[in-house]
This record gives structure tokens, C-alpha cells and sequence, in this order.
């Protein structure tokens, strides 16, 4: 883990010089960070942040995205856009969950179906987690991870209950093709029976191995709770399953919950410095304390965790939702956020011998009082009280140290105040000591304004926050200087999907939702220094780091960075009167630091330490000798923050620079770069390709063959799924909604095959075509039909198809009788060994069967740099191409190289040298650089694979699956489809191109066609 800057400290020699030097003085970014109140967060959905490696993107089971698989974003994208995080100047990032999921739609990573494992769809070859953390400790940055612990998904789980094995060399978007069932023949749990079933069967099936929901006693261990109703306004919620998809653990059961935190130890000892966990309201405070918080406090502990982590305390911190505006949620305290950050009163029973759970038999409706540790938990519930705390509030002016002799180790959300968070009054209203001291310690909850889950009440509650920039700007004034944790949900620092629904499920795409997919905003790069410091952002990052809301943000993370009481210190109003005022102090051996803060107007502070103060915002000094200080302040969202110099710890002065929302006397936007165009970006699907290359007949097997078809309309994407169920009894024949993948069969037609599993057929079936977004009507089934039209309206059966496939002439359903042959293949030879080899490339179009490079320095006396003339051999590749590296003592500057080639009889004009250029062609005067060689000689070979195609001056190639082109220009090219569709622009730059991401077919790429 890299070092942090230290602050440095001032001997402070006179006044005057004080004065003189803090007015100047821009503080040294982010001191040391001794625990985790030290940081501010950026909470990121992996796989809808940033896509760094196309390979494994893939479609969920359920929903349809067309060009924007809901697995896209991984650890590799994640890796590559930290430094864009460490520029908004956050210093810790909150990651979704990371463990293999199972589920019709878990992209977002919470249906566990293997707790000891990572999802593969996260890594990419050399990256997983452990570099996921390593890079963030480089940079100086904490990795905070999501975690579940208080439920599975619905398709079992690998130890506690066997129900699959995951393929992951198969098609992943397809539970049937990837997930293998394990049926008690093999040593799994399911039925031999299963895969017979019709899909609410099998979804009955697995739930009756967990919940008992039967009658039967499958779950005879007890690993799942029983009951069977959820409630949120009672103790139930603890029992209960909160969603299909959410099958509720029996997390007070030793086997259980000793599992979990092996799997989640081994992420500690990886150097992970939190936890944030999930649905922690639906697990009761005394199983926290009994079992996970002190296993996970001595995980921490270890040497080996430590020694990757460094020695700031482990953090977690729980969602309590308590979707509620006042602090007690229903006024039951064992249901609030708060209530978990105490330790128990009580030393109250508890068995850790799993055996002790084998005679009880609790079937569907248990309601979880009869086991000792059951017993226990809802004793504990009803002995809830409401202790107080003094923790984070000063005594007067003065910091006190905290006793936390009483607190559970475990934080919380602040669900209340991003409840409330629909304006600054309201959360300020919530975030008063009458409320506050309620927790342990308010300063250690974590405060935000929206989330992946809810906005605040009325905000609407649904959306992505939809209040205006300005009140945004000034709720997180207040989240940044306040007690408590602040973070911010990715893209909320432009407002992305501003007014989206969060979250709808299946039922719309992503790119509509708030989760959509965010990296196109932050294409390009950036030069960061340091939190919150950068130079030379390029692309679409560039506009969204100069978006108002993200100078906004950038700027309160300097500020809260450079003053330890917004950090870590405890808090009063006493004595402050004005708009949003507040005091605030904490002292340690080497700190003193107390500051005021006023948001969104003026204010006065009475009763303060005498002293000098410097505000943060604006550099404006004041020397108070009666107690009492005035600080002019207006506009939305703007901040003063009078920071007393003490001899520990000098007021820092003016902390970065003036923006739209914090300022001197008026509000300076700037200039903000506008994004290219692409920031919405979607991509070409490996996992649902438009077309087949070859177009398949319309035929059938066998006369016996139970099959239909389809003939979409024009504009209907390209994953068409059929869904086939009985009108009469509602069972589905083809799965649950939206149904089953149906086969492409090329020139817009389709083919679904009944499975010999499914019910004989019958008059009373019904179909739906679809594509996730278009869908026929409710149509009457008919065997060996043909379905087809122009709009859902007028979509039916136009027939029924009789010819059998044997009859079909080979190559009959091809459309194109004239196809064009594939060209020859042929070698690459312009490639580089490794990024930094020094090497040029020359391509004569006259045929030499030679040639030799000569190059010379006229900045240096026309130095020689590979010998006399005519120079030195290249080495020749064929047909006229060869390659020269440079010696290891040709040394200086490239820029100020000269270089000829020569056959010793032909040679080009005196050249400027490129590193790793193309030169090419035919005599003296027109053999010039054509571009630059980027592509790696292992991404390349002879083998026969690679085919190539040449037009308009570009040449397109292919290799192992990966499309090449080679531009002797930087310039734009459409990609299109064999059937005349754009694909995607591609922007080339002058050398070879690899274009990544691309399904199999044909493409043509200006007018140059090549098969991939």
C-alpha cells in the first residue's frame, strides 16, 4: 500500500508571518487516515460501471438489453477507472457483491448461489478481486465490499443445499444451457424428476428444499428460516423471504453462519478494508453480535489481513432500510437503524453445537421460537429499549473522548436522513442531537442521498433523485461537513439518469433505469496527481470531471479532507445561530482542529474559542478576541468553514478553487466540455448475435417434429424468444416469462422447438413472440406454424410449414446465390514483441527483396545511429515487408532522428523518424510514414484462421475471433452488417485497429468485407 503525503507542520514564528503564509497555503491533500470516518465513498454497480473487458459481457436469464448485456462492467473496467474515482477525490469505493450468483436476473450480485466462490463473469484472465484491492491500495484508496448474509438465491446453494452445478464453458445467458441440474441419483438434492417438470414445478421444487413450503421435512438441518409471510413492521422480517429470488437463511445456526463467515474471511485476509451489508434489518441485532461482528472483528485482526490492510480498523456497516420519516422507525426500536449500533444489554443463551438443530422440525409457517438461540433473539427484541449516548456531541466547545464500551462495532446506514434527504431542511431536521444520540456514535453512519435501491421519501422515492442541480449541490454541502460517512452512487456527480426509476426488474431495459450502464461518460483518461487533483483529461471523462456537480464534489472532498473535525469530530448548535449552522471539534496527541460552518446563508457563533480563523471556501481571515464570529455567506449549497489555527493543527486557508456552487462574492460555472456523443454507448453482444452467417431453411426434422415459427417484423431486435402456455390450466409449456431463446435461423426467421419433456400439445395452447421489448398478442397456438407480420396488431399464423429439412438442397436457404468466396488467408508480419519494443516497418509496393535502414541526428552533429551508409539490414518479412529494431545504443531523442531506407540502388527521401511507424512505398518521393504498428505479435499469427480484405485504402483482418483493421489515417469507418445494418462507428487511429466485442458473421467496414 503506497504511502499518504503527510501534512506538513508550521512552526509559527510571528503573527504576521501566520497570516501571510495560511492565506496562501493550499492544504496538503489527504492526510493520513487513521479510521474509516477519514474517508468519503463511491458506490459503483460493477457490472453497470465500466466495461474493460467485452469477453465476458453477457445477457441475464431474464429481460432483454439489446446491445447492453446487464454483465458488463467487471473488475478489469473497474481497475481501469479508479483513477477517474480518485479524481472526483474519493478515497474509498463500495463495490456491489462479488460471490457467484444464480438467478433470472442477478447482474447485481445479490442471489448468491456459491458463497466460497467469485463470479466469473466479474474477472478477466490475471484480474480478479485480490488486484481489484491491490490497485486501490496503490492509489492510496479502500475497497469497501457488499456482502449478503441474510439470504440465497432460489437456485440453492453450493455447500448448505446442492442443487447445480454452474458450466461456465457454456452459453451463460441460459439457465438450461449452464446450470446442470444435481438430482439425488448424483448426490444432489433434486428430484430425478426435475427436468420433466413444466417451470413453476421446478421453481416449487427448490423452494420446497429450502423452505419446507410442502409439507415435507426436506431442510432437515434447518440451514433456511420457515416462516412463511414477510412483514417489514415486525420481528417477521427476519424470518420471512423478502423476494423469489431472496430465500431467507437461518442465520442464528452455527453451520450457517460459520460458513458465511469463512467465505467472507478470506476477503478480509485479501486486504479488504469493509463491509458493507446487505439486508442486515432482516437479521436480528444478537445473531450480529453473537456470532458475525466478532468473527469478522478477529479475521481482521490476523497478521495477514493487517498486513495488506495496514493498521486502520476494519469497517463495516449495515442496511437497516427503515423507509420511514422519523428517527424510530414505527416507533419499534428493535427495527431502526440505530438500534444495531449497541451491544446487547443482556448475556443472553446461545447454542453454537449444530446438532442441537436436528430434532426440530419446522415446516412452512414456523415461527422461529423454538430453538435456544431462536428463544434468545426474540427475548432480545422484546427487551429492546432506547439508550442514548453523548459520543458526538461536544461539550460545549470542547471534544470529549468517546466511550464506546456499549457499541455493537457494527454501523449503519443513515437510513432516516437519506430518507429525508429530499431537501437540506428536512435531512437537517433529522440530523439533530435529539435524534442523534440515539446511536452510539452518529459519526460513524454512512450518509447518501440516493442508491441503487431508493431515493428519498417524495423525492419520488422510485427515481434516480430528480430535485433540481442546485438543491443536490446543497444536500451534499451539508453531507460533506455534517457528522457521518458521506457517499455517492455512481454518476449521481452529473445527475446520470436524473427522474429514472431505479429499479423495475426485467421489465424495461437498463438503459431506461437508473442502473444503466455509466462507462461511456468516462471514455478517455486523466493525469491524477492526487485526490481531487488532475491534468489533462481527454474524451468524454474529460466533460463529466468539468460537470458543476463534479467540481462540486471534488472540491467538498478537499475541503472535508483538509480539516479532521468535518471528519471525525463531534458536533454542536449550540451558540450557532443562522441557516444550517454548526461547531465542530476533534483532538487527538497531534490534532487540534475546530471548525464553523454555516450552509446556504450567514451566520453567527457565539461563545467560540478566541483565535484566529480561516475559511476553506473563500481564504477570508478573522481574529476573534470576544467569543463571537459573523460569517457573510449566500447561495445555494455555498459553505463558509471558519477553521481555528491552533498550534497542533493550522487553519489550511482557501482550499481549492471557486466554482458554481462555493464561492467568494459570485458563482464562477466555468466552462464545461461537451461528451462526444458516445457516452450512451451500446455495444455488439457476443452473447446474442444478430445474424447466423449462413441463412437456415424454414424445414422440419421429422413429420413428428414438434416446432414453430417466426418471422419478425423489421424493426424488432434480434433475441426472439417464444412463450408457449396452456389457456386452460396456465401451465407454461416453455418456462417462465419472457419464455425460451428461440434459434435464429437468419433473414429475420426463427425456430422454437417443443422439448419432448413438456405436455402432449393441445387445442388450448397459446403463444407470445417477443423480444424484451415488442411482443405479439396472446395468439392461438398452432403446430408447424408460421407466424408473421409487420406490427403486433396483425401478427398471426399464415400458415404451417411441411417440408422436411432432408428435402432441402444443401446450401438452399442461403438467400445470396452468388456468395463471395473467403479470401486466401494470408500472414501479418507488422507487429510488435512487446509495447515498448523500438522498432519501424517498410512495405515497398515496388518488390524489394532488401533493404537497410539508415538513420543519423542532425541535432547532434549528424551523429550515425546505425553505422555508415548504406546502414544496417532490415529484416526482411516477405513479399516485400521488413522490420528493423533499433540497437540498444541508439539512444536520445526521436523526435530529432532522420531515417532513409535503401536497397543500396533505390532509396526514399531523407525521413523524419517515427517510433514504430509504417513507411510504404514505390520510389524516392513517395515513400512516406503511413501509420503506427500498436498490435502485439502474440494477438497475431500465420495460422490459417486469418483472413484479410483490402478497400479504400484500409485493410481488415481477422484473427482467433477479433476483428483487425489497419488505417494508414486516423478516421472514422462505419461497420456495418452483411444485411446493410450499422453496426457501430469506428474511429480509427492511423496504424492497426483491434475492434473487440464483435458476434461471428460477415462485416463490411468502408467497402472492404470480411467473414469473423
Amino acid at each position: 500500500m503506497s504511502k499518504l503525503k503527510k501534512m506538513r507542520k508550521l512552526t509559527i514564528l510571528t503573527a504576521l508571518f501566520f497570516l501571510l503564509f495560511v492565506q496562501g497555503m493550499q492544504a496538503a491533500n489527504f492526510p493520513s487516515r487513521t479510521d474509516f470516518r477519514d474517508e468519503s465513498i463511491y458506490f459503483v454497480m460493477t457490472t453497470r460501471f465500466f466495461d474493460g473487458d467485452a469477453t465476458n459481457n453477457v445477457h441475464c436469464w431474464d429481460g432483454n438489453n439489446p446491445g447492453d448485456p446487464a454483465w458488463r462492467g467487471d473488475f478489469k473496467g473497474l481497475i481501469e477507472k479508479m483513477d477517474y474515482i480518485k479524481a472526483l477525490g474519493f478515497t474509498a469505493i463500495w463495490v456491489t457483491p462479488i460471490v457467484e450468483n444464480a438467478s433470472g436476473y442477478d447482474y447485481h450480485g445479490y442471489h448468491a448461489h456459491d458463497f466460497s466462490k467469485v463470479d466469473h463473469r466479474y474477472e478477466s484472465t490475471g484480474v480478479g478481486f485480490q488486484q481489484v484491492i491491490e490497485e486501490a491500495h496503490k492509489r492510496g484508496m479502500k475497497v469497501v465490499l457488499d456482502i449478503v448474509l441474510n439470504h440465497t438465491g432460489n437456485f440453492g446453494e453450493a455447500k448448505l443445499c446442492k442443487m447445480f452445478n454452474r458450466d461456465w464453458t457454456k452459453d451463460q445467458s441460459e439457465a438450461e444451457y449452464c446450470m446442470i441440474p444435481v438430482t439425488k441419483k448424483d448426490g444432489g438434492n433434486l428430484p430425478d424428476n426435475y427436468e420433466s417438470m413444466n417451470g413453476d414445478a421446478q421453481y416449487g421444487t427448490r423452494l420446497s428444499l429450502m423452505k419446507n413450503t410442502q409439507g415435507v421435512n426436506n431442510d432437515k438441518h434447518n440451514y433456511w428460516h420457515h416462516f412463511g409471510e414477510f412483514n417489514w413492521d415486525n420481528s417477521t422480517r427476519w424470518w420471512a423471504q423478502i423476494a423469489g429470488d431472496c430465500v431467507d437463511l437461518n442465520t442464528e445456526h452455527p453451520t450457517v453462519y460459520n460458513y458465511l463467515i469463512e467465505c467472507y474471511s478470506k476477503f478480509i485476509k485479501m486486504g479488504l478494508d469493509g463491509f458493507r451489508i446487505d439486508t442486515g434489518g432482516h437479521i436480528p441485532r444478537l445473531t450480529f453480535n453473537k456470532a458475525f461482528i466478532p468473527a469478522f472483528k478477529a479475521a481482521s485482526e490476523t497478521a495477514e489481513a493487517k498486513a495488506k490492510r495496514g493498521s486502520a480498523p476494519f469497517y463495516m456497516f449495515a442496511e437497516v432500510c427503515a423507509r420511514y420519516t422519523s428517527i424510530w422507525y414505527r416507533e419499534q426500536p428493535n427495527l431502526s437503524p440505530l438500534y444495531y449500533t449497541w451491544a446487547e444489554n443482556k448475556d443472553y443463551a446461545w447454542d453454537s453445537n449444530p446438532a442441537s438443530w436436528d430434532n426440530i422440525v419446522a415446516l412452512e409457517g414456523d415461527n422461529c421460537n423454538t430453538h435456544t438461540n431462536h428463544k434468545s433473539v426474540q427475548q432480545s427484541a422484546s427487551d429492546a429499549s432506547k439508550p442514548t449516548s453523548q459520543n458526538a456531541f461536544l461539550n460545549g466547545n470542547d471534544y470529549h473522548t468517546p466511550d464506546y464500551s456499549k457499541a455493537s462495532g457494527l454501523n449503519v446506514i443513515d437510513f432516516t436522513m437519506h430518507h429525508n434527504f429530499r431537501s437540506i431542511g428536512e435531512a437537517w431536521n433529522i440530523a439533530q442531537k435529539g435524534n442523534d444520540q440515539y446511536y452510539n456514535d452518529a459519526t460513524w453512519n454512512v450518509t447518501y442521498v440516493d442508491s441503487h435501491d431508493y431515493a428519498p421519501n417524495g423525492a419520488p422515492e422510485d427515481q434516480r433523485f430528480a430535485g433540481d442541480e442546485s438543491t443536490l449541490a446543497e444536500n451534499w454541502s451539508l453531507m460533506f461537513t455534517h457528522r457521518g460517512i458521506p457517499c455517492i452512487y455512481y454518476g449521481s456527480e452529473i445527475q446520470f439518469q436524473k427522474g429514472k426509476v431505479i429499479d423495475v426488474g426485467p421489465n424495461k431495459p437498463l438503459i431506461e433505469t437508473g442502473r444503466a450502464y455509466f462507462g461511456g461518460y468516462i471514455k478517455g483518461t486523466a493525469n491524477v496527481t492526487d485526490f481531487a487533483t488532475y491534468t489533462n483529461a481527454t474524451g468524454n471523462m474529460a466533460a463529466t470531471l468539468s460537470h458543476p456537480l463534479a467540481k462540486h464534489v471534488q472540491r467538498l472532498n478537499l475541503i472535508r479532507q483538509a480539516v479532521p473535525a468535518l471528519r471525525k469530530g463531534q458536533y454542536s448548535m449550540d451558540g450557532c445561530s443562522g441557516s444550517y449552522a454548526f461547531k465542530r471539534r476533534y483532538t487527538d496527541n497531534t490534532t487540534d482542529s475546530y471548525a464553523l460552518v454555516c450552509i446556504s446563508g450567514g451566520a453567527t457563533f457565539s461563545s467560540i474559542p478566541n483565535g484566529t480563523y480561516v475559511d476553506c471556501v473563500t481564504g477570508d481571515t478573522k481574529n476573534v478576541t470576544n467569543g463571537k464570529l459573523t460569517a457573510s455567506c449566500s447561495g445555494k449549497g455555498n459553505l463558509r468553514v471558519y477553521v481555528l489555527s491552533t498550534t497542533k493543527t493550522p487553519a489550511p486557508g482557501k482550499v481549492g478553487e471557486d466554482g458554481k456552487y462555493l464561492y467568494n462574492t459570485s458563482s464562477k460555472p466555468g466552462s464545461t466540455p461537451a461528451w462526444d456523443g458516445t457516452q450512451n454507448e451500446l455495444t455488439n453482444d457476443p452473447t446474442n448475435p444478430s445474424e447466423p452467417e449462413i441463412k437456415q431453411p424454414m424445414c422440419l426434422s421429422n413429420a413428428n417434429e414438434r416446432v414453430v415459427f417466426f418471422t419478425k417484423p423489421s424493426d424488432w431486435g434480434s433475441g426472439i424468444k417464444c412463450y408457449i402456455w396452456n389457456g386452460s390450466s396456465n401451465v407454461k409449456i416453455l418456462g417462465d416469462w419472457p419464455g425460451t431463446k428461440a434459434t435464429n435461423l437468419g433473414g429475420g426467421n426463427y425456430k422454437m422447438v417443443i422439448p419432448e419433456t413438456a405436455e402432449a400439445n393441445s387445442s388450448n395452447w397459446k403463444i407470445i413472440w417477443n423480444d424484451g421489448s415488442n411482443q405479439t398478442e396472446d395468439l392461438t397456438f398452432t403446430m408447424h406454424g408460421l407466424y408473421k407480420g409487420n406490427s403486433r396488431a396483425d401478427i398471426k399464423c399464415t400458415g404451417t410449414i411441411s417440408t422436411l429439412c432432408d428435402d432441402v438442397e444443401e446450401g438452399g436457404g442461403n438467400n445470396n446465390p452468388n456468395p463471395e468466396p473467403e479470401p486466401e488467408p494470408q500472414p501479418i508480419n507488422f507487429c510488435l514483441e512487446d509495447a515498448n519494443e523500438r522498432a519501424v516497418f517498410f512495405e515497398s509496393t515496388a518488390g524489394w527483396s532488401n533493404a537497410n535502414v539508415y538513420m543519423w541526428n542532425p541535432a547532434n552533429g549528424n551523429q550515425q545511429l546505425t553505422g555508415a551508409w548504406p546502414g544496417t539490414p532490415a529484416t526482411a518479412l516477405g513479399e516485400s515487408k521488413f522490420k528493423f529494431v533499433l540497437p540498444s545504443n541508439v539512444t536520445g531523442d526521436p523526435s530529432q532522428w532522420m531515417i532513409i531506407w535503401n536497397n543500396s540502388s533505390a532509396q526514399s527521401d531523407d525521413l523524419q523518424f517515427t517510433m514504430r511507424g509504417v513507411y510504404r512505398g514505390n520510389g524516392k518521393s513517395d515513400i512516406a510514414n503511413t501509420g503506427i504498428v500498436t498490435v502485439l505479435c502474440d494477438d497475431l499469427s500465420t495460422e490459417s484462421d486469418v483472413i484479410t480484405a483490402e478497400k479504400d485504402g484500409i485493410r481488415v483482418f481477422t484473427h482467433q475471433g477479433t476483428l483487425y483493421i489497419e488505417s494508414p489515417v486516423a478516421q472514422e469507418v462505419n461497420l456495418y452488417a452483411i444485411d446493410g445494418r450499422l453496426v457501430t462507428k469506428l474511429y480509427l487511429s492511423a496504424g492497426i485497429n483491434r475492434v473487440d466485442g464483435l458476434a461471428r458473421g460477415m462485416y463490411i467496414a468502408g467497402r472492404a468485407k470480411v467473414i469473423l
